[in-house]
């Protein structure tokens, strides 16, 4: 029995829609995205055998759970088909991922579709933001505080400025390239959108503080969406490779993953990282531990990185996290232009979710995806010339839950 794991493909709703006012159900998004991706990959329905959702807080956005059973809703030939819901705050989509991989490695299954997905426009934004916040320990972290992530995002800039210092200028560059990608990513929620680093560097209006030190421009995005995904294993990979008259070898596959657990308090994780090397040692033990299961030495290994800008201080933590650079060192690629798609080490050329969006349940199953458009050379004009490999990271609460795949082909 073969332990790889192939993507075969799949497809991704337009973030920039809001589907509450086009006055369609969350059952609507399931379809289009499950059904979407069938017809993108060009795979009969009737092969597919189980079913994955991420999905954090449908139950609160869209007063509905059992969401497995809304995967069968999706195509007839689905009735019957085992199916699950599985959630980690914005780490739900990868959690599918996992639960699929490891069931095709057991050889329990030969074809599963995973979709993340959330619709969050369905309230105002303080009452999302307040259901944000159970992402968080909601007692201690969240309760009665407006907008409670941002203010925790801002707290680990703060701790970055207490251990290295941090420039404003430097996550306002971190802003001004997600949103330059976005515009050529014709799925992103920002692509029409106006920004540049004058406008993410100004304190104004225009650029209001929300937590903290954390201003608009330093935020994701509120956003409706779906990202579809089909894992397979080999034997079925070889059927589906062999029908299209294409070499194995040509579709990308799992080459590892990470996957780490942190303490729910951000208090306790600064606490417990005093004397660490890195101010999130489980999130960089997620990146290595992809790495080593991917036989790959270090960063160098990879051509680009779809990673969890949930906040220009969540990037700024990835760059030094990911070995970009030292500790306490990302200015550097800021200020070298290595993050920029022709650069060095190209970070989110999709937009990332501060540009392309931010559907939390699922981000995980979007990077992937990217990760997949971007080693098959279909990613359009946000290719990054000769990916081979591609990173993501994937982050649950204020660091919580950490989940790092690669995709790559041989």
């Amino acid at each position: 029995m073969s332990n790889e794991v192939y993507v075969l493909g799949g497809y991704q709703t337009d973030f920039a829609r809001n589907w509450t006012k086009e006055k369609k159900h969350f059952n609507a998004l399931m379809r289009e995205g499950v059904q979407g991706a069938l017809e993108a990959s060009q795979i009969d329905p009737r092969d597919v055998q189980v079913g994955h959702v991420g999905n954090f807080a449908a139950e609160l956005y869209c007063k509905q759970g059992h969401l497995g059973a809304f995967f069968v809703e999706a195509h007839p030939a689905f009735s019957g088909l085992p199916t699950g819901r599985h959630e980690a705050a914005c780490a739900s989509g990868s959690i599918a991922l996992l639960a699929a991989l490891a069931e095709i490695q057991a050889g329990w299954y030969d074809l599963s579709c995973v979709v993340g997905i959330e619709q969050m426009k369905t309230v105002p934004a303080t009452e999302g933001g307040d259901y944000l916040g159970t992402a968080a320990w909601y007692e201690h972290e969240a309760k009665g505080v407006e907008f409670p992530f941002p203010k925790l995002f801002g707290k680990l800039g703060d701790e970055y400025d207490k251990r290295y210092g941090l420039k404003d200028e430097h996550l306002a560059g971190i802003s001004a390239v997600n949103y330059a990608n976005a515009k050529l990513n014709p799925l992103a929620q920002t692509r029409s959108w106006y920004m540049n680093r004058e406008h993410a560097c100004a304190k104004d209006d225009y650029n209001s503080t929300i937590g903290g030190r954390i201003r608009l421009a330093d935020c994701s995005q509120v956003t409706d969406g779906t990202a579809t995904v089909f894992l397979a294993s080999r034997a079925y990979a070889e059927k589906y490779a062999r029908a299209r008259g294409i070499a194995l070898e040509s579709i990308p596959r799992i080459k590892g993953w990470g996957h780490h657990t942190a303490r729910l308090r951000f208090a306790d994780k600064v606490a417990e990282s005093a004397k660490a090397e890195y101010v999130l040692p489980h999130v960089r033990s997620t990146i290595t531990d992809a790495w080593r299961r991917a036989g790959i030495a270090d960063v160098n290994g990879i051509d680009g990185i779809e990673t969890h800008d949930c906040f220009t201080t969540s990037e700024y933590m990835a760059i030094d996290h990911f070995g970009i650079t030292r500790p306490g060192e990302s200015w550097k690629a800021v200020e070298e232009g290595w993050l920029e798609i022709g650069g060095k080490h190209p970070i989110n050329p999709s937009g990332g979710l501060i540009g392309a969006g931010h559907p939390v349940g699922a981000t995980g199953v979007r990077q992937l995806l990217d990760g997949y458009r971007q080693v098959t050379g279909t990613a359009g004009d946000y290719q990054v010339d000769g990916a081979r490999n591609f990173q993501t990271l994937n982050i649950g609460g204020s660091g919580t839950t950490s989940v790092s795949f690669i995709i790559g082909v041989a």
